[in-house]
């Protein structure tokens, strides 16, 4: 596939990604929306859903991988091609940019309802405005509990189990990986992931999901809107891509 179908492809496809998967958390954490306070089964279920649309939609076009660790670990295996990397990565953060602007577009009138309410933003002046805001997890992950040794470990975990299941879809009889049920094994093991690995960190395993919608949070005219938490920032940065690479390596190793 050529540059251009790389880029298109995965900008699409990323923002679709983001649109759906951020908008499940602007659903479940937003005043009056209908979907406010469903839970952790409902993002978990949502973002496994937005990555079997998002897949569908690219894959012809890109090959889907949406994820610049999913990019890294191909790359490492042999299946993506070393000058297709910075193509990919590039337009996932693009994509993942768009599609958390597209969050706020579509929810708008609920970001401005939310940060507005005193009894959920305090009055005025009362709130750090470096701290976390209320409405960061919309756009970003936050550990639950803040030691950098485990919240590293967890995404890299999370992660590697998410690549190595990708890679490992083309091991059958006939070697062409799963076909058009590829995408649904994916978004599935994305629900799994959250259940079982996601309660730590809320599971960005992926670079561009995270830092994308961060950056754009920080330059949103959100009232009241709090930090971005650039001190954690690095984390669902480094730790997916090292659990990326590590998936692609143990594969060349139990697998190739």
């Amino acid at each position: 596939m050529s540059t251009s179908d790389i880029f298109i492809g995965e900008t699409i496809g990323t923002a679709v990604l983001i649109l759906l998967g951020g908008g499940v958390c602007a659903a479940v954490t937003l005043k009056r929306s209908k979907a406010r306070d469903t839970g952790w089964l409902v993002i978990v279920l949502g973002w496994g859903l937005a990555v079997m649309t998002a897949a569908y939609l690219a894959g012809g076009v890109s090959g889907a991988h949406l994820n610049p660790a999913v990019t890294l670990g191909l790359a490492v295996q042999g299946g993506t091609a070393w000058g297709d990397v910075p193509a990919y990565a590039a337009a996932q953060l693009l994509g993942a940019m768009l599609g958390a602007v597209l969050v706020w577009l579509a929810y708008y009138g609920h970001f401005q309802a939310h940060l507005t309410d005193r009894d959920l933003v305090g009055a005025p002046g009362t709130r750090d405005p470096a701290a976390p805001g209320p409405v960061l997890g919309i756009f970003s992950t936050a550990p639950e509990i803040r030691n950098a040794v485990q919240n590293v470990t967890t995404e890299v975990l999370a992660t590697g189990v998410l690549v190595l299941a990708i890679l490992t879809q083309g091991l059958n009889a006939d070697g062409d990986g799963l076909g058009v049920l590829g995408a649904l094994i994916t978004s599935l093991v994305v629900v799994g992931i959250g259940l079982s690995l996601g309660g730590p960190t809320g599971y960005a395993m992926n670079p561009a999901r995270d830092l994308g919608p961060r950056v754009v949070h920080a330059l949103l005219p959100l009232p009241n809107k709090g930090g971005s938490d650039w001190s954690y920032a690095w984390v669902p940065v480094v730790a997916p891509l090292i659990g990326g690479a590590a998936a692609g390596g143990i594969y060349n190793i139990a697998f190739a």
